[in-house]
């Protein structure tokens, strides 16, 4: 197995990557920029083993990327929210989306400026404003004949435009059901 960190190594990159560059962990990170709070909703938008998950979100709020407090609709159970420095990384998980989608596969969203309504361009700076507005005011617009194979309540919850940060709400998920394999 392999570790954690990069001994020797004295550079930020390689700091970052000992927070983020575990397999699972980017895309958690994305889905809560997406709004996704909940364990159970990460367990059916991402089909992750739940050990593998617990790990990752214990270390995402060790190290003060997600914040967990109490569920308040759910007794006994907890949210977890982006912290200040986790928001700060949009800009890069934009730059990650923008990149795969100009060389592996077509993004299924847009993102947009919720002010003006324009298209970010690179590191997610908004061309009409010149500014890179703050994740709050994001648009994810779903592009018409996007993937739609996934069927479960989270992705279909993802496929409305709304802001980034917004809370997913996965009506009809059940916890435990088993959830639907398809193209995501």
């Amino acid at each position: 197995m392999l570790g954690k960190d990069y001994e020797g190594q004295e550079c930020a990159l390689a700091s970052a990557l000992e927070v983020l560059g575990e397999r699972w962990t980017l895309l958690i990170v994305r889905d809560a920029f997406f709004g996704v709070r909940r364990y159970s909703d990460w367990v059916a938008r991402l089909y992750i083993q739940r050990a593998v998950l617990s790990d990752r979100l214990r270390g995402l709020v060790a190290n003060g990327i997600l914040r967990k407090r109490e569920d308040p609709e759910r007794a006994g159970r907890q949210i977890y929210e982006l912290t200040p420095a986790g928001t700060e990384l949009w800009p890069a998980l934009h730059a990650l989306i923008a990149w795969g989608a100009r060389h592996r596969r077509p993004s299924t969203n847009s993102y947009r400026h919720a002010s003006c309504g324009t298209e970010l361009g690179p590191g997610a700076m908004c061309p009409a404003c010149g500014v890179v507005p703050p994740a709050a005011d994001v648009l994810v617009v779903p592009r018409p004949g996007g993937v739609r194979g996934r069927t479960d309540a989270v992705s279909a919850a993802m496929r409305a435009e709304r802001h980034l940060l917004e809370p997913i709400e996965a009506r009809g998920y059940r916890a435990g059901a088993a959830p639907t394999r398809s193209a995501a």
